[in-house]
């Protein structure tokens, strides 16, 4: 008994293995330097004189989010004298029109123009970085608000860093939506997202923005020297990961620095249910392979995994989720089989110990970083028993990733994704249709 059980625990150690290796020792690893690059932050020095910014807002029927959106940057600590603010319409059919003339009126002192482009968030940014005339340009989301000192982060960042050509802000959920939420499920839902978007940005994104190798700023809110900017082939209208392959042209054609303001944060709506979810992380899986695959097609080989940082992110985030899949469903075929429940058991609980002390590192690297942000901080500490609950919600994200990777593989539209809801109808009509299928053939 004692060599069985030895036996069934060297195999699921060996399966182990590659979280271990590939996630939880990096994590530590990270950890520490997180640490250490937290205590020694340098002063950012404020210029002689402030440069003007361009900041522009695609819209797209954002009757309900545009007025607060404009409202943010007129409270901004950055002078509004030195704002310029272009609205991109593309194709609006709601009355987005109407709340920007109701902005004008409320805040005199912004400088803002309203122009018409063709459909499409791309296309729409691309019309509006011709008539821009700031030395910096950002974009900003509609339907999200800033905090206060981020524009001013943002170009500080900027002025006091020569070599940073684009940067990304820090995105997470809006607090107050979260605790309005009277919906239990609904609630759990969000406040797992909002650790994620804290995690994945002043954790994860931190080590990739010191290394420059971002994946890819976020479409919600990222800055752009003008001069590189307009060095660019612009945003990509042929792809859903816009703001990934601006990322890899910055970085990989330019070679240019893409980084991270850690300081300048926007704010988004949380998710509204597990509809919306399924659909987001498809377009998001699917926007990847698409920029990988057409900055990458030559350089995916698997002796470059520790050479090139991309084949070794592409590696973890793809390849290794088929035997995490596995892992999971393995466990109850050996269980018919006849192993070890006690090991299986032991088995999965220490896969989730060791993803729960994963979230336990990130955790300690956010509370650091909010420091500067102590209702942030609050809102974030009192939550601290997410870290129980992530490492589910990341499972059932990276299930979700695993159906986009297949639904990119069989659908050819690059825009339209099908809702959970939608996807599990077509299943039931498939299983219907196959059952009803053997039964006629039985009665044949």
């Amino acid at each position: 008994m004692f060599d069985q059980t030895l036996t069934q625990m060297g195999f699921w150690m060996t399966w182990l293995l590659i979280p271990i290796v590939f996630e939880i020792i990096p994590a530590f690893f990270y950890f520490i330097k997180l640490i250490f690059s937290s205590r020694h932050q340098a002063e950012l020095v404020q210029p002689a004189k402030f440069p003007i910014i361009s900041i522009i807002v695609p819209v797209y029927n954002s009757e309900q989010t545009l007025f607060k959106c404009i409202q943010s940057i007129s409270q901004s600590t950055y002078p509004n004298s030195l704002i310029q603010i272009i609205i991109a319409n593309n194709q609006s059919r709601d009355d987005s029109f109407k709340v920007f003339n109701q902005a004008q009126q409320a805040f005199s002192t912004l400088r803002m123009q309203w122009m018409n482009t063709s459909q499409g968030k791309a296309r729409a940014l691309n019309s509006a970085i011709y008539n821009s005339n700031g030395k910096y340009i950002i974009n900003l989301d509609s339907d999200g608000f800033l905090e206060p000192r981020a524009l001013m982060q943002m170009v500080l960042k900027f002025e006091n860093n020569a070599g940073i050509d684009a940067m990304t802000g820090v995105i997470l959920t809006e607090k107050e939506a979260i605790q309005k939420n009277k919906r239990l499920l609904g609630r759990l839902l969000q406040d797992n997202e909002y650790f994620e978007y804290a995690q994945a940005f002043l954790s994860g994104r931190s080590i990739e923005s010191a290394a420059n190798r971002l994946f890819t700023m976020s479409g919600a809110f990222s800055a752009f020297r003008k001069d590189v900017l307009l060095r660019t082939f612009l945003y990509n209208t042929q792809t859903v990961g816009e703001d990934a392959d601006m990322t890899f042209q910055v970085r990989d054609r330019l070679k240019g620095r893409v980084a991270l303001c850690p300081d300048a944060f926007f704010y988004v709506d949380p998710i509204n249910g597990w509809d919306e979810l399924y659909v987001q992380r498809q377009r998001w899986q699917r926007g990847e392979i698409e920029v990988s695959h057409s900055f990458m097609k030559n350089r995916l080989r698997l002796d470059h995994f520790f050479s090139n940082f991309m084949v070794r992110r592409l590696m973890i985030d793809h390849t290794f989720m088929f035997p995490r899949m596995i892992w999971m469903f393995g466990i109850f075929v050996l269980a018919y089989f006849g192993y070890s429940s006690v090991i299986l058991s032991l088995s999965v609980l220490f896969m989730y110990l060791l993803y729960v002390f994963n979230s336990l590192l990130n955790f300690i690297n956010v509370h650091l970083f909010f420091k500067k942000f102590l209702k942030e901080r609050k809102f974030y500490d009192a939550r601290w028993w997410v870290m129980f609950t992530l490492p589910a919600y990341n499972l059932i994200c990276s299930f979700i990733r695993l159906v986009g990777i297949i639904n990119s593989m069989q659908s050819s539209s690059r825009w339209q994704t099908k809702s959970l809801a939608s996807e599990r109808k077509d299943l039931k009509t498939l299983f219907q249709h196959d059952f009803q299928d053997m039964k006629n053939r039985k009665d044949k």
